[in-house]
């Protein structure tokens, strides 16, 4: 009898739970759409290039071609949803300089050693950062319909300026 007991209390316990993530989404939505806005406005300083999936670009103030070939990694949490880590994106570029063979990179929007992410790396003497990719995940689609539709932005700073390094 005293397991029923527990195991009913354990039930009830999570429904509620469930019903205050549900009454939670929206409020956190509005919270995230503000924050993105205020991002885009802080990066007009810095010379953002953006990239659809699968476009190539050649950029002669760096003397490299730049190809946006996809997203290998998308686990970034989903709009209106409460996720315990924030997750990562990430983007691969070929760069290809004008005496270099290509190159594939991996950039992601995270920082993190341990798993081997990376914001920024190194080509050539310049530094390329990754600091957009959009569209964000929502909690009804996920990732699954955002293949081909992905859009970054990167900054290449040449090895002279203020850069960061990986």
């Amino acid at each position: 009898m005293l397991h029923k007991t527990i195991i009913f209390g354990l039930g009830l316990l999570t429904l509620a739970n469930c019903n205050a993530q549900k009454e939670t989404k929206t409020s956190t939505k509005n919270t995230v759409t503000g924050e993105i806005k205020d991002v885009k406005s802080m990066n007009k300083d810095e010379n953002i290039i953006y990239f659809n999936e699968g476009e190539n670009k050649f950029l002669k103030e760096y003397e490299m071609n730049v190809t946006f070939k996809g997203i290998s990694e998308d686990s970034r949490c989903p709009e209106g949803v409460n996720c315990m880590w924030a997750g990562v994106a990430v983007a691969q570029i070929e760069v290809m300089g004008i005496a270099t063979r290509p190159m594939t990179v991996n950039i992601a929007t995270t920082e993190n050693a341990g798993r081997n992410y990376h914001q920024s790396t190194d080509f050539n003497g310049n530094t390329i950062s990754l600091k957009e990719v959009n569209p964000y995940p929502t909690s009804k689609d996920g990732t699954k319909g955002l293949a081909g539709k992905y859009r970054i932005g990167i900054v290449i700073k040449k090895g002279g300026e203020n850069s960061t390094t990986k």
